[in-house]
């Protein structure tokens, strides 16, 4: 079919007259987006065929890696550089009329995600398969995503993000594999027809699970994978007389509605719990069946399958693996549970204690009473364990799967899972020294480390192929598949040539981000400012407050010193924050409004402007980042488990300005002290700060007048006419102690930036730096990460198929 370019364009043809019944010269670009999307998705699936039949030859071991989030983005340029057939579709396309790009512009970012945790589970799909590991994600299909960001009148506002408006071509429905997942009922024992006595759910309320598909396509080889996200349908099973059909179908809807329900109430936390239980039903179910048609039994199941639970939304899937295994498949406690603790690995993601998920015992026990009951004997055995192996009170106590009203989720993980990882060097560590130190005393064999990592495939290679062109130029091309080639790159470190075009190249990625400014912002940007990056989720432990007093403090010098200069530099944010967190909204606010009076004061704007980028999400970052010199990675040190973005910015040349936090330790480790520049309190400092309660930010309120300076602009109307307006920030940082320690690093952010800004202005040794950052990337490709993840966790074979003829 695609063998050729002529092949290409006789089907495509062919399939526009099919589908829609006219040529595509007179077919809309969004009809010829969505055939084109067929034939890729089609195109794919022969290998998936190929490889699902290898598996079942080789009885290999699978991955089922279950998250929330899948943040894939487009899929269309990646899926046609992965099946080796981009130039060939391009060309053909330019033949009949299409313009690729147009094209390619008809497709919308899938709303399967939020930020770092969507993006990391992305990155893996795409290396498992391009390193030929049989293994497949679980995701809920979502009708409509997070949510779409519209800034209206200098503030957020939230609007659906119809993902779905016009279709998704990557996906196919499959209703012979639906599953029927139950809520709520009675749990019950029964004696069945050998005399054991069994437990099973009655007057249950049944939700029809149906799958969708989306291939997952590694690079060149001929392996495809499945993504495969559970949609919500009504069941043709009786309705309880608890429920009334219209109240049954809001049910059904809102189980699907969209990503991270508003957990600011009770109805919004429920649903989240609802929405976790329907995923891992769902696919444990599924999975049971496939595996049983294969082997007839599921003794030898941690043999042909792993389950990595990609951080705290997906442990649910452990006591509804027990229940399936004791209440459908005849098995007892101590075989059911043999089997869980073999088969599940679990990822943490974070230190905050508001992620760490408590679910209040009440809400199990309405919502799935038999899982409560299961949950409720892990614990009970458990402190009968502790208890016999004579630990400490106090670990007994740190380590209660049911505390104090509340199911402790990552416990119940920690304790039944045979891997526990966090995501960076300082965050394992962190997860052992603090956040689940009683946990680690009594498993410190399943403690390990795996560093983050990005595909270099989807944000080097596709998203930069200019800058990758070039590596391939001068390295030649095996870097694609094998990413360590990438240090070869340090011979040139001196060549100053080679210099001058990596700098002329980031111009050219800068040129194609002013055009997205300029139509989505209408602000003109030079070119030749520095192009300072700040892109991700909206919190206040991400510290994007920092970098706006940052800006105010640059303001406020300008306004009081008509002499005061720096370089010229283009500050960019994009970010989200949640519907219901009101002060992530407020800095929002807060940014906007100092952009508005830096960009509009002809004094200042010729030195700086200020971009906030709307609705920023993997497609803008794909803009974004390639045209950044600066990464922001400015967290508090101590909470950024890993960060993503980090990664992402140091492959394309960027140099990181940022904390001792998450990764950029090991960034820093890497490239050395001269090639990032690195400010501010170290993790074990706050922690020896707050231990003795030794700061206080009105001490340097009342001692340093430019910090003074910059809170009070926050309410004395420098920035709005209602001096109110930013009160809440004032009084966060002011009079709630200043958590994350904003004004106690400032003076270290604002010395490492005038850094920044010097070496920015020796053109040749700028470059060196993202030269070497780009050398010493391969440390954070996701390949590496998977293998790692493989040689010490999963354990699954290559898969080795035939080249297609």
């Amino acid at each position: 079919m695609f063998s050729s370019k002529e092949n290409f364009k006789k089907e495509f043809c062919q399939r526009i007259v099919e589908k829609y019944g006219r040529d595509p010269s007179d077919s809309h670009i969004s009809e010829c987006y969505d055939v084109l999307g067929t034939m890729v998705r089609d195109y794919a699936n022969v290998d998936a065929k190929s490889c699902k039949e290898l598996v079942n030859k080789q009885k290999a071991k699978q991955l089922i890696y279950f998250s929330m989030e899948f943040l894939i983005g487009r899929l269309l340029t990646s899926n046609l550089i992965n099946l080796g057939i981009y130039n060939i579709v391009k060309d053909g396309l330019a033949d009949l009329g299409i313009d690729f790009n147009e094209l390619e512009e008809q497709e919308s970012d899938a709303g399967l995600g939020n930020g770092g945790l969507g993006r990391l589970a992305a990155c893996f799909l795409d290396s498992i398969a391009s390193l030929s590991l049989p293994g497949h994600g679980n995701c809920i299909r979502y009708d409509y995503g997070f949510f779409r960001q519209k800034i209206v009148n200098g503030h957020q506002e939230e609007v659906p993000d119809q993902w779905l408006l016009n279709g998704n071509p990557w996906e196919i429905r499959k209703p012979k594999h639906s599953v029927e997942v139950k809520f709520y009922g009675n749990a019950e024992t029964y004696q069945d027809e050998n005399g054991q006595i069994r437990s099973r759910t009655v007057n249950a309320l049944s939700v029809l699970a149906i799958p969708y598909d989306i291939p997952v396509v590694g690079y060149k080889n001929h392996i495809t994978n499945t993504l495969r996200l559970w949609s919500a349908e009504p069941s043709d099973e009786q309705l309880p007389n608890t429920h009334d059909f219209a109240g049954y179908l809001s049910f059904v809807k809102d189980l699907t509605h969209g990503l991270y329900p508003d957990d600011s109430t009770e109805q919004g936390r429920l649903l989240r719990l609802r929405q976790q239980y329907f995923l891992v039903s769902a696919g444990m179910q599924s999975m049971l069946r496939s595996h049983y048609r294969a082997y007839h039994t599921y003794d030898n199941l941690p043999e042909k399958y792993v389950f990595q639970l990609n951080d705290t939304h997906p442990i649910m899937a452990i006591p509804e693996l027990m229940r399936l295994l004791m209440d459908e498949h005849g098995y007892g406690w101590d075989e059911a549970y043999k089997i869980c603790e073999g088969c599940f690995a679990f990822t943490n993601h974070t230190v905050m204690a508001e992620a760490l998920e408590k679910w209040p015992v009440h809400y199990v026990a309405n919502l799935c009473p038999r899982i409560y009951m299961i949950i409720e004997e892990i614990n009970r055995r458990m402190i009968i364990k502790m208890r016999e192996q004579n630990l400490p009170e106090n670990v007994i106590q740190n380590s209660l799967i049911i505390k104090d009203g509340n199911i402790n989720m990552c416990q119940m993980a920690i304790h039944v899972c045979f891997s526990v990882n966090g995501v960076a060097n300082l965050h394992t560590n962190i997860l052992k020294e603090q956040t689940f130190k009683e946990l680690y005393y009594i498993y410190p064999n399943k403690f390990n480390n795996k560093t983050n990592g990005i595909t270099h495939r989807r944000w080097f290679l596709s998203a930069n192929p200019k800058l990758s062109s070039y590596v391939t130029k001068l390295i030649g091309n095996k870097w694609v598949t094998d990413i360590n080639q990438l240090s070869k790159l340090e011979k040139y470190l001196d060549d100053e040539n080679v210099l001058d075009t990596i700098n002329d190249i980031k111009l050219e990625n800068k040129e194609r981000l002013i055009k997205l400014i300029k139509k989505e912002n209408n602000i003109d940007v030079d070119k030749n400012s520095i192009f300072d990056v700040q892109i991700k989720r909206l919190h206040a432990y991400k510290r994007q407050l920092l970098n706006v007093f940052k800006i105010i403090h640059y303001y406020n010098m300008f306004k009081m010193d008509k002499n005061f200069k720096i370089y010229p530099t283009t500050f960019i944010f994009g970010a989200k924050a949640a519907p219901s967190y009101v002060y992530a909204k407020k800095i929002i606010e807060l940014i906007l409004a100092v952009a508005n009076k830096v960009n509009n004061d002809p004094e200042v704007n010729k030195y700086m402007k200020v971009v906030f980028i709307e609705n920023y999400g993997v497609s803008k970052a794909e803009c974004i980042i390639p045209a950044a010199d600066v990464s922001e990675q400015i967290s508090t040190a101590g909470k950024e488990a890993s960060g993503t973005s980090n990664m992402k910015f140091m492959i394309n040349g960027a140099v990181t300005l940022g904390t001792l936090d998450g990764a950029n330790v090991e960034i820093k480790s890497l490239v050395g002290d001269d090639n990032a520049v690195i400010f501010g309190l170290h993790e074990d400092e706050i922690t020896e700060i707050k231990y003795h309660s030794s700061y206080n930010p009105w001490d340097l309120y009342n001692s340093d007048p430019a910090i003074k300076k910059i809170i009070d602009s926050l309410v004395d109307g420098t920035f709005s006419s209602n001096t109110e307006q930013f009160r809440m920030i004032f009084d966060e940082v002011m009079y709630h102690g200043d958590e994350y320690f904003i004004l106690a690093d400032f003076k270290s952010y604002l010395k490492a930036s005038e850094c920044v800004q010097k070496l920015y202005q020796d053109r040749h040794r700028w470059a060196k730096m993202c030269l070497v950052n780009i050398a010493k990337s391969p440390y954070f490709s996701s390949d590496r990460t998977i293998e790692e993840y493989n040689r010490d966790i999963w354990h699954l074979p290559k898969i080795i198929t035939d080249p297609r003829d």
